[in-house]
């Protein structure tokens, strides 16, 4: 049986609310904590995007719940050696319940500083560099590295935990599912693919975890819980590749026409309907996952909490 944990979305809430958010969740019942990390909410109707690695901090003391973020970008935005230092730190702080989710992230937080977007192959060598790095930085030994992509000259970090920070891979495709199955400690994903599991495990990632998430919106007018994801994140619906590639959230704007609120209805839990959240959530446990995470859209996340305690958490464990 998996373990069920919550995503906390850090664009769409301010810090204290995460916080908070985390405390409901080990309350309901909920076993682990995920978090995005993003320089940009994907619109401005989300409208926030905290400093990750400040809000951890805070959880470690808020909170008795491993972490995760879902999923950080080591590559373009900061440079890997910072963000190992970030992820050392985190594990201490946490006495070991962090793990780093990577992938290779979106234009949209990445460019900020005018570097060039690559393209997706380019991307996942930078990706596997970044690996490299990191995980030779946590031994807390000195590194040098001078690599296709970076550069490191006698770096050393001094906290670290007692174990390596463990490295989860985010795939959605082919090439970053092969990656995953090399080099990740886990492997991430957002769709209960078994396909997509068995391939991990048969590439070389044996019994590593696989982890999912998924959004929901709890409430108990339907209508209006279809009206609220389509406000606020109706990009989880934008086809293609239009999510890695657009530059700011003017532009998801621009594309809010191409979702319908009947494409939401059809895609997206919504409502109070236990048998539909439960068999959500078992569609991953069905394809193989090792750890499920849930979102609540919207301001109700009391209610979600309540109704996730008293009614969904349960059945899942049986």
């Amino acid at each position: 049986m998996p373990e069920y944990g919550y995503f906390l979305a850090a664009e769409e809430h301010d810090p204290a609310a995460l916080i908070e958010q985390a405390r409901m969740a080990e309350q309901a019942g909920f076993q682990a904590l995920w978090i995005s990390d993003h320089y940009h909410p994907w619109n401005d109707e989300q409208g926030q995007s905290a400093f990750v690695w400040s809000v951890i901090g805070a959880l470690s003391q808020a909170v008795s719940l491993p972490v995760e973020t879902a999923v950080t970008c080591p590559t373009v935005r900061i440079h890997p050696a910072v963000l190992a230092q970030a992820a050392a730190t985190s594990a201490v702080l946490t006495e070991g319940r962090f793990r780093l989710g990577v992938g290779t992230g979106e234009a949209l937080n990445e460019h900020i500083l005018g570097d060039r977007w690559p393209p997706v192959r380019v991307r996942l060598e930078m990706l596997e560099e970044a690996v490299e790095v990191m995980r030779r930085l946590f031994t807390g030994e000195e590194v040098s590295h001078h690599g296709k992509h970076y550069t490191v000259e006698n770096a050393r970090l001094y906290t670290v935990p007692d174990e390596p920070v463990p490295i989860d891979i985010s795939a959605f495709g082919p090439k970053a599912l092969s990656l995953a199955s090399r080099v990740g400690d886990g492997f991430i994903t957002m769709t209960p693919d078994q396909e997509m599991v068995t391939r991990f495990r048969e590439g070389g990632g044996g019994t590593k975890p696989v982890s999912g998430g998924t959004k929901v919106c709890y409430g108990t007018d339907r209508d209006a819980c279809v009206r609220t994801v389509h406000r606020l994140w109706y990009n989880e619906l934008l086809p293609g590749e239009m999510g890695q590639v657009l530059p700011s959230p003017r532009h998801f704007e621009q594309l809010h026409e191409l979702v319908t609120e009947d494409m939401v209805r059809e895609k997206v839990v919504c409502g109070d309907d236990v048998d539909q959240h439960v068999s959500t959530l078992r569609a991953f446990a069905d394809a193989g996952f090792d750890r499920v995470y849930v979102n609540q859209i919207g301001p109700d996340q009391r209610g979600f909490f309540d109704f996730y305690r008293t009614k969904v958490l349960p059945q899942l464990a049986g």
